[in-house]
């Protein structure tokens, strides 16, 4: 298995706080949120690829060390994440985890997504409805609408910011990327890759209701990641701080 970490974006929300250094090297007790998430996965025998492109230097400081295949998106400033996805495509050849580089989540979280047998989902928080930065309507735990603007009653969950495309699906998942890649869709996320496939695939959804995570969008992101591991600090000790 492989999972591949986008981590090209500017961050502009959040970038006014933090200077000049992506949001996905803030640390966590002292550990780059991506070197932890990197850490995680090679524990676990999967082989992680990470898309870079604004500052990859720091990127590349806080990963120093660690087996990791680079790509690099020199459109960083002017893309989106599937512009990122597209540049490591030749890395989609068997079952991969696809993971935002600035999402916090626990090994519980880590492993459902690595034990699932579905051919393709996405994590969701069916406890958040309310206040969020992407929202799905599901059905049956398949995804029926999305949107950041999706009305409140239609709303069923909040996406997580990870998802897994196992091998059996990649030549449909391939597919979609190159065709809207091809019309020059290159402003929207990789998971449109999957929202674009809706109507005509079932595309699943994996519940961490109840479960800590948080993508960090702003400020407050972060903060609320430093309150929960500094509550719970055995939830980060582990040989080499992880665990």
């Amino acid at each position: 298995m492989k999972a591949i970490l986008l981590a090209a974006g500017r961050g502009t929300r959040i970038s006014r706080m933090i200077e000049e250094i992506p949001k996905c090297v803030l640390p966590v007790d002292g550990i780059p949120l991506i070197r932890r998430s990197v850490m995680m996965l090679i524990e676990r025998d999967i082989q992680p690829i990470v898309c870079v492109g604004y500052n990859k230097t720091k990127i590349f400081e806080a990963l120093e060390g660690l087996d990791v295949t680079y790509f690099f998106n020199p459109f960083y400033d002017v893309t989106n994440s599937i512009a990122s996805l597209w540049f490591a495509r030749e890395e989609l050849t068997e079952d991969t985890i696809i993971m935002n580089g600035d999402v916090y989540i626990d090994h519980s979280i880590l492993d459902l997504i690595i034990e699932t047998e579905k051919e393709c989902s996405l994590m969701v928080d069916t406890g958040r409805t309310v206040v969020g930065d992407y929202f799905l309507m599901l059905e049956n735990g398949y995804i029926k609408k999305f949107g950041k603007d999706l009305p409140l009653k239609e709303r069923t969950c909040e996406y997580v910011g990870i998802g897994k495309v196992r091998e059996r699906f990649l030549a449909d998942f391939v597919g979609k990327l190159n065709s809207l890649i091809g019309n020059q869709e290159h402003q929207l996320w990789w998971e449109n890759v999957l929202y674009s496939l809706t109507e005509e695939k079932n595309i699943g959804t994996i519940d961490i209701k109840g479960m800590f995570w948080s993508e960090i969008d702003y400020f407050d992101d972060y903060e609320r990641i430093l309150a929960y591991t500094s509550r719970d600090p055995q939830k980060e000790k582990a040989v080499g701080g992880v665990r």
